[in-house]
């Protein structure tokens, strides 16, 4: 108790010293800045005065300016909108990877299996997230093919506007929404968005679409892992009979059915089996 009484006294002390010597060393460090604001301002002509600061003073440095100005002409408009909707699209890369391609369903078939295996972080995020992606890309290349070669590289030709591009590039990616969208959850935010019932694909809005497409990913997704859950549900159950039969409450079954379940998944190949069938799920 005295050694940490003597300890919080030291602490007082010297945070009174600190204190007492503050104003000491805020008054020189302004005569430091001052002196050299002085130096800083005398002309590069006097002698005497900081040859090295001549130097300094001598070498150009560039002048960078951010603002915002008036059109001068007709042509600099639709360049600004084209920044504006390129930092757009980029800001919304993320959102679009994930509503608009096959991700969302890959991604977490992927995060089923790893739970149903139990092994906690193995494969880690970044492997899971790094074949969700090669996967995704896999998966949409026909409809990124399509998109270059009706809407993209017509635009560099200069064969076709901007927004005829757009609507080319919609509908390659609208089909493959469609396709894998239900008709109950596309009929639901139809019912919800009070507009009328479209009597073509090429009438569904995207703003309808979109939603609907995501929930669908969202319940595939769910019902692939359920099936993933199954077998290695059943070791589970049959290593904790079998520990609870033995009178070894206190060993984890966890641990035990850990080593059977990544030996079940080996010998079936489980990698192979579960990607093929993710794959053909979007055929």
């Amino acid at each position: 108790m005295r050694s940490k009484k003597r300890k919080n006294s030291n602490q007082l002390i010297k945070g009174v010293y600190i204190f007492r010597y503050l104003p000491i060393l805020l008054a020189v460090l302004f005569l430091v800045f001052s002196h050299a604001a002085v130096v800083y301002a005398q002309p590069p002509s006097e002698p005497g005065i900081g040859s090295g600061l001549e130097s300094i003073l001598s070498i150009p440095l560039p002048r960078l300016e951010i603002g915002i100005r008036d059109v001068e002409n007709r042509q600099d408009i639709p360049l600004a909108f084209q920044i504006i909707t390129l930092l757009t699209i980029l800001a919304l890369a993320p959102a679009i990877l994930i509503m608009l391609t096959s991700f969302t369903r890959i991604v977490i078939v992927l995060s089923f299996i790893r739970s149903a295996l139990g092994s906690q972080n193995v494969p880690p995020n970044q492997a899971i997230i790094g074949l969700a992606l090669f996967l995704t890309f896999f998966v949409m290349a026909p409809a990124i093919g399509n998109i270059n070669e009706q809407a993209l590289q017509p635009y560099l030709a200069g064969e076709i506007t901007q927004v005829e591009a757009g609507e080319l590039a919609w509908e390659p990616i609208r089909d493959f929404m469609l396709k894998q969208t239900r008709e109950k959850d596309l009929a639901l935010f139809v019912s919800l968005s009070k507009s009328e019932r479209p009597s073509a694909p090429q009438d569904v809005q995207a703003v309808t679409l979109m939603p609907a497409f995501a929930i669908s990913e969202l319940k595939t997704a769910f019902q692939i892992g359920f099936l993933i859950y199954v077998p290695f549900l059943i070791i589970d159950m049959v290593v904790a009979s079998t520990l609870m039969s033995m009178g070894m409450m206190m060993l984890p079954p966890v641990m035990i059915s850990l080593p059977f379940k990544i030996l079940l998944f080996i010998m079936v190949d489980g990698w192979n089996l579960v990607i093929g069938s993710l794959v053909r799920s979007f055929g």
